[in-house]
């Protein structure tokens, strides 16, 4: 029982706390509401899920073989960084019934964890705590833990967006939100090209 705890109280700490992920929810639910978030919360668990998954089955041994391979993903979450925030600080702030469509995609969540650094750390520092010695009925089982508690924390975050949202009825408002999102995650980005 005290494995299956651990196993939680890292998972949630990972999920839970800000990153690129997190602030994209935050704004999805604050422009698109709760339901239309679900897309990007979705894809964002899943994305991470078969990372973690991949991960504890041997893919970072692979990736520390070939280094260019690794350099490569991370300058690519680096230029996905800088276009989610250059989307964001060049959006008009009007919302509209139909935005709900241009929301982002499953595969949009799917695929900013795979260029999320902190998605990243949190695979290779999680399996090497918990399934370190392969083993992979540990791989699937820390796999399975992390996909409900990684859901959980990021439908947080739209449902926190979306409580905003009701204070967000002007486009000024919108903007400024979208702004401040923007250049959290070109912070974000910066903080890859740097550290």
């Amino acid at each position: 029982m005290e494995l299956y705890l651990s196993m939680a109280a890292f998972a949630l700490a990972s999920s839970i706390t800000p990153g690129p992920v997190n602030l994209v929810a935050l704004n999805c639910g604050a422009r698109f509401g709760f339901r239309a978030s679900g897309r990007h919360v979705a894809g964002a668990t899943i994305g991470f899920t078969l990372l973690l998954l991949l991960i504890g089955l041997g893919l970072y041994e692979l990736l520390e073989r070939a280094p260019i391979l690794l350099r490569g993903i991370q300058w690519g979450g680096v230029a996905f960084l800088l276009y989610m925030a250059w989307r964001l600080a060049t959006d008009d702030g009007r919302l509209q019934p139909e935005d709900a469509a241009s929301g982002p995609s499953l595969l949009q969540g799917a695929l900013m964890q795979w260029l999320n650094p902190k998605a990243w750390l949190a695979s290779v520092a999680g399996m090497g705590l918990f399934a370190a010695n392969g083993e992979v009925q540990r791989v699937w089982l820390f796999a399975a833990l992390y996909f409900l508690i990684c859901y959980a924390s990021i439908a947080c975050w739209a449902g926190a967006g979306a409580f905003l949202s009701r204070y967000l009825q002007e486009p000024a408002r919108v903007r400024w939100l979208n702004r401040t999102m923007a250049l959290l995650l070109a912070g974000s980005a910066l903080y890859l090209v740097l550290g």
